[in-house]
């Protein structure tokens, strides 16, 4: 037989370096390179002058990006690597960086300093033409939280139950009134529209003195309302005060879980029938531009629709105001298509190819027929003299103007109209099924912008971006949820989840650079 040789015991009169052993064009080195480039200033300040000395942040973000960059999320294993992988230990300079130090420095020392690092990491990719920050492509997922599935706590729950506690002080300050003494009546019943502890005192005191001056035979009846007062007594004002300091965590939400506070009960896709169940997550949205990913946030509401401005506030905030300014156009999914996101961009001079709920059903034929006689969009309009007219030529003359409020404050205006008389009509039935007049309600700053939008998504730019859209941002979710298994937090909080997100995006748009 004739082998190679083969001793463990061999001695290397020139030993080999990492260097060695590390091919040039491994991504390895493009992470050393990149971090190299930029500068820490802003991280350096999460290290205190005083005590031991710490393991250098450029060192200690190398190994965490490219363990992101590796599928590798947990600072045990990680910790593992720096210790047995080559990659590792080069990026390390050989330090056996603990698992715990590896944990508090995602946790903590990233925080403030992260988001001016992916700057820094885009602005690079910018500088090699990868990216020109003037047009994005934006979308966004829901992620589960790493909190219990059965810890929530709803708001409509709460309501519910101080709606209840009013109804039980209600119902036996009632019965006491009844069998009170005619001395301890009341003139006039308290009001039982809203509860506080003050309401809660008053009343008990009114019980508890009504049951006591009372002599009524029903014995049975008061020993019960003596023990719901005594329940009361003990327990109203102690669950009044978990309701308020629970309202004030959900803040406007409608629900968050009890193991991760910030996390909201989200409906999951867990399928691709899209049968899920609700589970405390994040709504993560991204901007992004030949894939890379441009800007990031997270969100804690549950639909997208009101998450634009506060992304895009963040983007210019990362970016500063001359990056904002150069930005030329936003594409996104029918999500997305409100009067508020629609004046935002108008305000900030970024072109919205930003489709509305309706616009994919404009452009079915089938659903063009159907409605194209009596829906409202297709009714004629005055403009001059504002006033509609209906499929059988009466005049729909303004009747009065409303507005009402969006979850984030905004203001809509909205026109009304109503046709004099629809009775002996013969296309009645088709054109509403109201047993009055016809009405409706308008809102034309709305339709103004639909009508702008419209033309830009069937412009042929309009219909390539729509195209691009596609495999641009929606591409970059499935590869970091499916390729990379990134589907559920492992850091509980608002700021950890967003750091941890920003990690699984840089290296992301680090992979892609590779690729």
């Amino acid at each position: 037989m004739n082998f190679k040789d083969y001793n463990q015991s061999q001695l290397f009169l020139f030993p080999p370096t990492f260097e060695d052993l590390i091919p040039e064009s491994h991504p390895v080195r493009v992470v050393n390179d990149i971090i190299e480039k930029i500068k820490i200033e802003p991280l350096l300040k999460a290290y205190k002058k005083e005590g031991n000395p710490s393991y250098h942040p450029k060192m200690m973000l190398k190994i965490m990006v490219f363990a992101y960059m590796e599928n590798t999320y947990s600072s045990r294993r990680i910790e593992k690597l720096v210790r047995e992988n080559v990659n590792f230990m080069w990026l390390s300079g050989m330090k056996m960086v603990d698992h715990n130090t590896i944990a508090r420095f995602r946790s903590q020392r990233l925080q403030d300093a992260f988001k001016d690092i992916f700057r820094q990491v885009v602005l690079l990719l910018a500088d090699e033409g990868l990216v020109t920050l003037k047009e994005m492509y934006t979308d966004g997922t829901k992620i589960e939280a790493q909190a219990g599935k059965y810890t929530f706590v709803w708001k409509k729950s709460i309501e519910t139950n101080k709606a209840k506690m009013l109804r039980q002080l209600e119902e036996l300050w009632t019965y006491a009134q009844n069998i009170a003494a005619s001395e301890d009546r009341d003139p006039e019943p308290p009001e039982f529209t809203k509860i506080s502890k003050e309401k809660i005192r008053e009343t008990v005191e009114s019980i508890d003195r009504k049951l006591s001056g009372s002599d009524t035979p029903d014995k049975k009846g008061k020993a019960k309302a003596k023990a719901k007062l005594r329940y009361i007594k003990n327990n109203f004002e102690q669950n009044l005060e978990k309701y308020k300091l629970q309202e004030e965590i959900l803040g406007e939400r409608g629900s968050y879980s009890k193991t991760d506070p910030d996390a909201t009960f989200m409906r999951m896709k867990d399928d691709h029938m899209g049968n899920g169940q609700l589970k405390p997550g994040y709504n993560p949205q991204i901007s992004t531009e030949n894939q890379f990913i441009l800007h990031y946030s997270i969100h804690q509401q549950t639909t997208d629709s009101t998450t634009l401005p506060d992304h895009l506030e963040g983007f210019k905030e990362t970016y500063g105001e001359e990056v904002f300014a150069g930005l030329e156009s936003i594409t996104t999914d029918a999500g997305y298509g409100s009067e508020e996101n629609y004046e935002y961009l108008e305000q900030g001079g970024i072109e919205a190819y930003v489709k509305y709920n309706t616009f994919d059903k404009e452009q079915d034929q089938n659903y063009q027929q159907k409605h194209k006689t009596f829906s409202k969009e297709n009714l004629h309009y005055n403009e001059e003299m504002d006033f509609y007219v209906c499929p059988m030529g009466q005049r729909m003359e303004k009747t009065h103007e409303s507005s009402r409020r969006t979850k984030n404050g905004f203001e809509q205006k909205l026109s009304h109209y109503q046709a004099k008389n629809c009775e002996g009509c013969p296309i009645r039935s088709m054109c509403h099924g109201s047993k009055n007049n016809r009405s409706l309600e308008r809102n034309h700053n709305l339709e103004r912008h639909r009508e702008k939008v419209r033309e830009l998504l069937k412009s042929d730019e309009g219909i390539r971006k729509r195209k691009r859209r596609c495999y641009d941002v929606e591409a970059v979710f499935a590869h970091m949820k499916h390729a990379h298994q990134f589907r559920r937090f492992t850091l509980k909080s608002l700021k950890k989840v967003e750091i941890e997100f920003g990690l699984h995006a840089l290296a992301h748009n680090l992979r892609k650079k590779v690729a």
